[in-house]
This record gives structure tokens, sequence and C-alpha cells, in this order.
């Protein structure tokens, strides 16, 4: 009857011992869907900011530096999709809370733009990556990553764009964006792949 006792008790204490383990599993899952559920808000506030930069900046008379908005809002778009395709197949639904954009100048625009893809690539999409790798959740890997890595080239868009800001005035720059991935560049004749996800070049369109 001892032994018995004591398997008993034993038993209990695995099952306890797994329900502290699912338990925790769902709180660390819970973590990458609310890094998702961030970043789904984040990219859909931003596609919103961005097409309201454009047209400040065709306003204004700078009609490259709106074309590269026009890109990066598209961009960011298909991020947002992205990210809302992974927290739908967690079980969860998509949310975003769209505010109303702070529309200055095309130059503090175009800073404020920076500031924040700066902030994207350097801080929120690195933490979100650790996070989804350290849960193992590869699809939240996934999306995190590609955001991450268009945003790099979205910063050195904004920063060139900055630089040279009386040369982007005209019209005449053209920018392409991967609809798989958004990945956004320059026009360029050379590319034959998307640099991040080897989407065929069939698979960008030309922005400007």
């Amino acid at each position: 009857m001892k032994r018995i006792h004591v398997a008993g008790v034993i038993a209990i204490m695995c099952l306890g011992c797994a329900g502290l383990a699912d338990a925790a599993e769902a709180v660390a899952g819970k973590a990458t869907l609310d890094n998702l559920q961030a970043a789904f808000n984040g990219e859909s506030n931003a596609k919103a900011k961005y097409e309201a930069f454009a047209a400040k900046a065709d306003e204004e008379g700078y009609k490259s530096v709106a074309a590269l908005f026009r890109a990066a809002s598209q961009s960011e778009g298909i991020h947002a999709k992205k990210h809302a395709a992974v927290i739908t197949k967690l079980g969860a639904e998509p949310k975003a809370e769209i505010g109303k954009p702070e529309v200055k100048g095309t130059k503090e625009n175009l800073e404020a733009a920076l500031a924040g893809e700066t902030h994207e690539k350097e801080t929120m999409y690195p933490g979100f990556i650790k996070q989804a790798t350290a849960e193992k959740n590869k699809a939240a890997v996934r999306t995190f990553r590609g955001a991450m890595m268009a945003e790099v080239e979205h910063a050195k868009l904004y920063k060139q764009a900055l630089a040279e800001l009386d040369a982007w005035k005209a019209a005449g720059k053209e920018f392409m964006v991967c609809q798989i991935c958004g990945y956004t560049a320059l026009s360029n004749p050379a590319l034959v792949k998307c640099p991040v996800c080897s989407a065929p070049k069939t698979k960008f369109t030309m922005v400007k």
C-alpha cells in the first residue's frame, strides 16, 4: 500500500509539473503574440502616416520624396498583412488602432520617419526576433526579420532624401517594392530577385 501511495504522489507531482510547464509555455507564447499585435498596429499606423506624408510632399513640390513615402507606405502595408497572417495562425484576431498622423513640413516628416525606422531596425524588431526565437516561433521570426530588413532600407532612403532634399524636389525617382516581403529600393534594372525573400523581379511593383 505504501508503494502505491508513493507512486500516486509522484504521479500527481508529475502532472503538476506538466501543468506548470504548459502554463509557462502559454505565458511565453503570449509574449510573441503581444509583439505581433504591437508590430501589426505599428505597421498599420506607419502605412497611414506615410500616405499622409506623401500627400504633404506632393503639396510642397517634393515629388521624389512623395514617391518614396508612397513606396514605404505600400511596404508597411505588406508587413502588416504578414504579421496579421501569423496572428491569425496563432488563433488570435489582428487588432490595430489607427491614429491621426502628425503631419509637418516634408523635412520634418522625413526626420520623423527616419527616427521611427531607426527605432524599429535597431531596437524593436531585434527584440521581437530574440523573443520569438526563444519561443521557437519560426513564423514570427520570419515576419519580424523580413520587416526589419525592409526598415533598414527605408532608413537609408530617408537619410539620403534628407541629405539631398533639394535634388529630390523633381519627379523622376522610382522605387521598387517587393510584394512578397515589402523590401524597398530605388529602381535598379540589374536587380533580378529580392535580396530578402528571393522573390523574382516580376513580384516587384514600381512606385513613382
